[in-house]
């Protein structure tokens, strides 16, 4: 019973963890935040704060993969058979959302260049991701074409790789100049997709 109780105190706290993380990183910046100021603001050493995640690469994969399940909680789920405009719509808004997040756009980009080697603690992650949201965006894509609605020209699954490639290129770019509107330009492709009945 007392190691259940343990169990359940060490993942209250290392969601504590993260969404302070969260907030500390999106305000900060990534490059202005150390492991040890975020030990500081959940009153833990650094080795106390690593204790829970080994590594400052696996923090930072836990930090990433915690901002997708907000998001998610956030802004979605959305069920893809009836509502596919609605998929293509929460995708936009989290892409929006970023914009209020820089260090964790920051984040995003920085480790997602580190994790292309198969052995960083972050390339299951990524990788993962990449995957899920294909698989979601595939069937929007399929149903919007059998409706008429997005051109044919492109197959799904291309088309769906060229719209997540695009968010991601975006944030870079957008890292660089924080004018860009980064929803806008997706959702102005999407856009020139459309078949129109004039």
């Amino acid at each position: 019973m007392a190691q259940r109780g343990s169990y359940a105190k060490g993942v209250a706290k290392r969601d504590e963890i993260l969404r302070t993380a969260l907030e500390v990183i999106a305000r900060e910046g990534f490059r202005n935040t150390s492991v040890r100021e975020l030990a500081d603001a959940v009153g833990l050493s650094q080795a106390g704060l690593l204790h829970y995640f080994g590594t400052k690469e696996e923090l930072y994969t836990a930090i990433l993969s915690k901002r997708d399940e907000v998001d998610i909680d956030t802004y979605g789920p959305i069920d893809t058979a009836d509502q596919p405009r609605g998929v293509l719509e929460t995708y936009l808004n989290v892409i929006r959302h970023n914009a209020d997040v820089p260090g964790l756009v920051q984040l995003f980009a920085h480790v997602s260049v580190d994790a292309v080697d198969p052995q960083h603690p972050a390339h299951d992650y990524f990788a993962g991701r990449q995957h899920r949201l294909r698989d979601l965006f595939v069937p929007v894509i399929e149903r919007l074409q059998q409706e008429g609605r997005l051109t044919t020209r492109i197959d799904p699954a291309t088309l769906a790789t060229i719209v997540l490639a695009l968010g991601d290129g975006l944030q870079t770019q957008w890292l660089v100049d924080p004018e860009l509107d980064m929803a806008g330009t997706i959702a102005a492709l999407l856009g020139a997709l459309e078949l129109r009945a004039d």
